[in-house]
């Protein structure tokens, strides 16, 4: 590893290191306040709400991997939460329009917007999303693939920095159009509504709610968990290293590209799984939430809670969600200029987020707390004159010296 620190000019310093006590105790703190605090404070639709802000923090902490230490500022994040979110929708779509719920409609067995839309036959790409496992396994797959292709196309030819986020914008643009376009394979500007159980589980329910909340709760965690390994590893040093130096990384013989296609692809999976539990936990899915507003609003959330912390992106989401919803409800008028005051004073005062707030004043509070400086001692110096005659003080010298045996 200091051969590496070497031939890419990073050291371990610089990487902000997340493990140790503190990293700890900051996963423990944010666990208490999700799984207990949370739960025990709030009514059900108030925890549901959570709920929801929580699958925001899962973009947030992809953002965390891809844009704060990667350097690859994507704008465009809403497309993967959405085809995870459109995946489980199907599925959930499918269990809600069996024959028996259907039987009112000119075809029953289909959702009720393919038969609004004259479709008579329920069309070959919503087949497989009968199966709960390919539902799974499409869920990450598909944004996946969708991020392979976007990054090989991209990165392989060295398209960067703003280059990149303005292609990000387009893609989403174009996937909200194509979404919208398609009503009558996508349920159109409505989206995926009327989602009421999963596997004959009402998902309405609020103890169904209450335990798709732990699971969403625990999803998260593990998303956490993997960004802290992958960031506590060798490629977390050289994500790092290519923000800063990507030239002398690629010069040092390192493959930039596929580092960077690998993050971007991590990224979109942790974004598809929020955009599942969102699906779960909302019971809808529309293309409001792919489009290049919502994109802006998830780097937003990273940026708020610090982009160089996976726990500050958690804080972020909550935050500036709960502000969203404070304010609209309080200010319905107004809550618009609170929030962009609200994002104006975080980069005017806290431009690393809340994660920077805490390196500059929690982090010395911790350290006083926890290590408390030992009391100096005061300790007598004797001085040994060299050895030969002492020398004759001069005239000048004061008089009133201090012997001692």
């Amino acid at each position: 590893m200091n051969a590496l620190n070497r031939r890419t000019g990073f050291s371990r310093e610089g990487a902000g290191m997340l493990g140790g006590r503190q990293g700890v105790i900051g996963l423990l703190i944010l666990a208490v306040l999700i799984l207990v605090v949370f739960p025990l404070t709030l009514d059900a639709f108030r925890l549901n709400m959570v709920g929801k802000y929580l699958t925001y923090a899962f973009v947030a902490v992809g953002l965390v991997l891809c844009w704060g230490y990667g350097g690859i500022l994507s704008l465009g994040q809403g497309v993967f939460f959405g085809l995870g979110g459109y995946c489980m929708a199907m599925f959930l779509k499918l269990e809600a329009s069996d024959p028996e719920s259907t039987k009112i409609q000119s075809t029953p067995g289909i959702p009720d917007f393919m038969d609004w839309n004259q479709i008579t036959e329920l069309p070959w790409l919503w087949v497989p999303f009968h199966s709960l496992t390919f539902t799974v396994i499409a869920v990450i797959a598909v944004p996946v693939l969708l991020a392979l292709v976007i990054g090989l196309a991209m990165f392989k030819r060295r398209v960067g920095d703003v280059y990149f986020s303005i292609v990000t914008q387009a893609i989403a643009l174009i996937l909200t159009v194509l979404i919208i376009g398609q009503q009558g394979l996508t349920g159109g500007v409505n989206g995926i509504t009327d989602l009421k159980t999963l596997l004959g589980w009402d998902i309405r329910d609020d103890s169904a709610k209450l335990a798709l909340y732990f699971v969403n709760a625990a999803l998260l965690f593990g998303c956490i968990l993997i960004g802290k390994f992958i960031l506590a590893s060798k490629l977390g040093r050289l994500l790092m290293a290519m923000r800063d130096k990507e030239e002398r990384v690629r010069f040092s013989g390192y493959d930039v590209a596929s580092f960077k296609i690998f993050v971007y692809c991590v990224a979109a999976a942790f974004s598809a799984i929020g955009g599942a539990m969102f699906a779960l936990q909302v019971g809808f899915m529309s293309p409001s939430f792919v489009g290049i507003v919502p994109s802006i609003e998830m780097v937003i959330f990273a940026a708020v809670g610090g982009r160089m912390s996976l726990l500050g992106a958690v804080y972020g989401s909550l935050l500036v969600n709960y502000g969203k919803t404070y304010f609209s409800e309080s200010f319905p008028e107004l809550w618009l200029y609170l929030m962009g005051g609200l994002f104006i004073a975080v980069v005017m005062y806290f431009p690393n987020g809340l994660a920077g707030l805490w390196e500059s004043h929690g982090r010395k509070w911790f350290d006083r707390v926890l290590h408390k400086p030992e009391p100096v001692i005061a300790r007598a110096v004797v001085i040994t004159p060299p050895p030969g005659p002492a020398p004759t003080p001069s005239k000048n010298a004061a008089t009133s010296l201090e012997t001692q045996p």
